[in-house]
């Protein structure tokens, strides 16, 4: 088991690519705590005495502080945080609204940052070298048009996480990124079922299919082990190859 031992949080649990994250993370032998904006308590039946669910909105910051401390409390330190919850919207240049732009950036932007700070200070106030996982996309890495709001944040996610991995290093914390491509979640259910989206999915994406969320939880599982000690600052895509060409 890669993650015996350790304790880990996973932000956005509730579906899609945080539940796979947080139920390989069991599989590997972690305490894990789900997070979600939504109530959870039902996901984590059946899951063993290792998984709990703390609820949380990410765009708040006092929230984040407090799913943090409760955790640290209560198992004495935090190992793993994987800043996962996010929202999509969709707009453009000339018709994204403020309202999406506000809350696009509140919840996949500054959500991170609260996770990765209050993190970072649990991590060093109990001298854990621990890894912080943020979760931004191959549109951190390249733009699309009819997601300013999206690309936007997370292009910042991306280099937040470059940043946040030089002012952490010497305490032995490691930060990385994973960008995934399109994943089949409920997210991204609606825009994938449109022919044309999906066709385009699909030709601009070399593997030509949709991922799992379960291709992004293995990428998560190595980021937090041993087996990425000297790994930090990276941005990892898993995106069947889109961002490649």
């Amino acid at each position: 088991m890669k993650l015996q031992n350790k304790i880990a949080i996973v932000t956005g649990a509730s579906s899609g690519i945080g539940l796979a994250i947080a139920k390989l993370y069991l599989e590997e032998g972690a305490t894990v705590v789900f997070s979600d904006i939504n109530d959870g308590t039902q996901l984590i039946e059946g899951l063993g005495d290792k998984a709990s669910f703390i609820k949380c909105d990410v765009s708040s910051s006092e929230e984040v502080n407090k799913l943090v401390g409760t955790v640290v409390e209560k198992y004495g330190k935090l190992d793993i945080m994987v800043n996962n919850a996010g929202i999509g919207a969709l707009g453009g240049a000339l018709d994204c609204t403020d309202a999406d732009w506000s809350k696009v950036i509140a919840v996949n932007l500054s959500g991170v940052f609260y996770g990765v700070r209050a993190a970072a200070n649990a991590m060093k106030a109990t001298n854990t070298k621990g890894s912080i996982i943020n979760m931004t996309s191959i549109l951190g890495i390249v733009g699309l048009a009819g997601t300013v709001a999206y690309s936007s944040a997370k292009g910042g996610v991306s280099n937040m996480t470059r940043a946040s991995a030089q002012d952490l290093a010497s305490l032995g914390i490691r930060v990385n990124a994973i960008a995934p491509g399109f994943i089949k979640t409920n997210m991204t259910k609606d825009v994938l079922q449109d022919e044309a989206f999906n066709a385009m999915v699909k030709a601009n994406t070399p593997l030509g299919y949709a991922g799992d969320p379960e291709d992004i939880a293995g990428a998560a599982v190595y980021l937090a082990s041993d087996e990425a000690k000297y790994v930090t600052g990276i941005i990892l895509p898993v995106d069947g190859g889109w961002t490649c060409r």
